[in-house]
């Protein structure tokens, strides 16, 4: 089942490695790791928010604007590193509030990085994400009351949106992604429930 971690394994996500990497100047490696921690992450965050009608017409309403319409999946090279950060910290500030800070301290404290690098790692990936689920949005015709179902699939959790998925990760048909074991473990899956919990403990939630 395709997910967000198979976007790792695609050009454009080697070039969001690649930015992210000289913007912190982290290890290519711990930035890789990273965003298969933080993906997930801002993934379980945005559908806990989606649970609340008014969360889920917010981000339905974010994901309409012409900004995140999916362009940057295609011209994500050109994008100035600085404009990433500033846009995705907006992004994160709205989806993550004040467990942002707890977030990246972990992440940081798990792959001994600089949390000022996580922080970075994560608002450059925050614009990414809105364009891949405003493409998904458009290419579904999804509204407001189908984002939770939308993200569960780009999750991995669920594969209502599995084939359109794919297609847009363009050759996200692989056997599995490179950071396979930590998304099994933050999502729950194939790890089994110690990871749940965790997931849910960074959310906020039980």
């Amino acid at each position: 089942m395709a997910s967000i971690l198979d976007l790792l394994n695609t050009q454009m996500g080697e070039e969001l490695v690649k930015k992210a990497s000289s913007k912190t100047s982290e290890d290519k490696g711990k930035v890789t790791s990273a965003l298969g921690m933080a993906l997930p992450l801002i993934l379980g965050a945005m559908k806990r928010n989606t649970t609340d009608p008014e969360g889920a017409e917010n981000l339905d309403k974010a994901l309409q604007s012409e900004k995140h319409n999916g362009d940057i999946l295609n011209n994500l090279e050109e994008r100035d590193a600085e404009e990433l950060t500033g846009e995705g910290s907006k992004i994160l500030n709205h989806v993550l509030g004040s467990r942002q800070s707890g977030i990246s301290k972990t992440i940081a404290r798990a792959l001994n990085m600089d949390e000022t690098s996580v922080n970075k790692i994560l608002e450059m990936a925050a614009p990414v994400i809105m364009g891949l689920l405003g493409q998904q949005k458009r290419k579904d015709n999804v509204g407001a009351s189908g984002l939770t179902d939308l993200l569960g699939s780009v999750m991995g959790s669920n594969s209502s949106h599995d084939q359109s998925l794919v297609e847009t990760l363009l050759d996200a048909d692989g056997d599995g992604s490179v950071i396979d074991d930590v998304a099994g473990m933050l999502l729950g899956g194939k790890k089994g429930k110690k990871g749940g919990s965790l997931l849910g403990g960074m959310l906020g939630g039980k």
